[in-house]
């Protein structure tokens, strides 16, 4: 009930301003919808955003901090302007951290820093902390390099230089196959210790097989789902869903054991007189890439059926009327139409195809294994958080780059998943 107090203000029954009371209406209606988004946001800030800023902040962050551990060191390196081996002054202020190294028991910590970017290094720092700790006057700088030549190297030196940050793009380079020299210049690591970039290339390609299989595979039973009635379609629809019903790790199992030489497919190949023996599928790439079609297929082939179910039957009639024939009517009227949703699946499959781990690492080879193994080797064996950081930043740098691309040549607002 409205009642009216003045000419101009509309009040309500108990005397409040009806514009004022909308207002108050309008905030709680507010507060109760973000009281309902709340914890689904909370969720997702913590178990998404959250660990992929600290996954990007350990991409770029020195855990080795060995500035605290050769202060004398790093102020005498300020003025080096790096194109020779630095002065005495600078080789005593060494030896005289390495001694108080010694005596703190973190020589190693300074090795192990250093070892990151030269490779031996470490044991090489705490045998000569051990010797510097005899040393009582100079000249210290040969004294030092007899102790061993690494340390008449420039590139030791610039590397003690760079370690003076909490900040490093070593593990990022790294991860790229890359490497700064004396010079603080990038270049390519020495092709025997290039493995990154041939992993990243490795994986981008099995994605896009895989991703190009489930479409092939994918589309034409998306299109029989939608044709046929619908007390047919939901009892194929089951037999689409139903990996789903097992996890990811029991349908790469039944690949393991389905794909051995005396597997059930081999013993079909030869019963069928395809081979006289055995197909190499297991640890291999062309059972790998079987194994994940296999799971990826209804990813790609739900949002190409949802899509096919929304397109009326009445255009392709239109067109066959107009004199088009079946495949003319097919292809510049129907087909077009499940772009958004080819596109919806093939993105989310390739996306998803990129994080494997299991199934490369079950029944992939050798030369099969995709960035996922190297990030998992990198936390489980080397205890590397920095290296496993980068190539899973760079992975996702890499994805985002995609969808951008994707976005500027297709159109994320053409993009459906049902």
């Amino acid at each position: 009930m409205v009642a009216t107090t003045a000419p101009d203000i509309v009040r309500t029954a108990d005397g409040v301003p009806l514009k004022q009371k909308l207002q108050r209406v309008e905030r709680s209606r507010q507060l109760k919808a973000v009281g309902l988004v709340m914890p689904l946001l909370l969720f997702i800030i913590l178990s998404f955003a959250l660990p992929i800023l600290t996954m990007l902040k350990n991409a770029i962050d020195d855990p080795e901090d060995i500035s605290q551990v050769l202060p004398a060191t790093m102020q005498a390196l300020q003025s080096w302007n790096g194109q020779d081996i630095p002065d005495e002054a600078a080789f005593a202020a060494l030896a005289a951290d390495l001694k108080q190294a010694q005596k703190d028991k973190t020589a190693a910590l300074v090795g192990k820093r250093l070892n990151y970017e030269i490779s031996g290094i470490r044991s090489k720092v705490i045998a000569s902390a051990r010797k510097a700790e005899k040393l009582e006057a100079g000249p210290y700088k040969d004294a030092i390099i007899a102790m061993d030549p690494v340390w008449g190297e420039r590139d030791t030196w610039a590397t003690i230089k760079r370690a003076d940050s909490p900040w490093t793009s070593f593990y990022l380079l790294a991860a790229l196959d890359m490497q700064r020299d004396a010079d603080n210049s990038l270049e390519s690591v020495p092709a025997e210790r290039s493995i990154y970039k041939t992993v990243f290339v490795r994986t981008f390609w099995i994605a896009f097989q895989v991703t190009l299989a489930t479409l092939i595979l994918g589309f034409p039973v998306a299109y029989l789902l939608a044709k046929l009635p619908t007390r047919y379609s939901n009892l194929l629809m089951i037999f689409v869903l139903l990996p789903f019903w097992t996890s990811l790790l029991v349908r790469t199992t039944a690949w393991f054991v389905l794909l051995q030489d005396n597997g059930l497919i081999n013993e079909m190949i030869q019963l069928l007189h395809l081979s006289s023996e055995p197909v190499r599928l297991i640890f291999s790439r062309l059972g790998t890439i079987i194994a994940m079609t296999h799971i990826q297929l209804p990813f790609t082939l739900l949002p190409i059926y949802s899509v096919m179910k929304t397109i009326s039957p009445s255009h392709v009639r239109a067109a066959r009327s107009l004199g088009a024939g079946p495949f003319y009517a097919f292809w510049r009227v129907y087909f077009p139409q499940t772009v958004p949703g080819i596109a919806a699946g093939c993105l989310l499959t390739f996306i998803l195809c990129l994080g494997y781990y299991i199934t490369p690492a079950l029944v992939g080879g050798a030369t099969d294994q995709m960035v996922s193994n190297l990030v998992a080797t990198a936390i489980n064996q080397e205890n590397n958080w920095g290296k496993a950081s980068a190539l899973g930043g760079i992975l996702l740098a890499a994805t985002l780059i995609l969808y951008s691309v994707y976005n500027r040549l297709v159109g994320v607002d053409k993009m459906k998943f049902g």
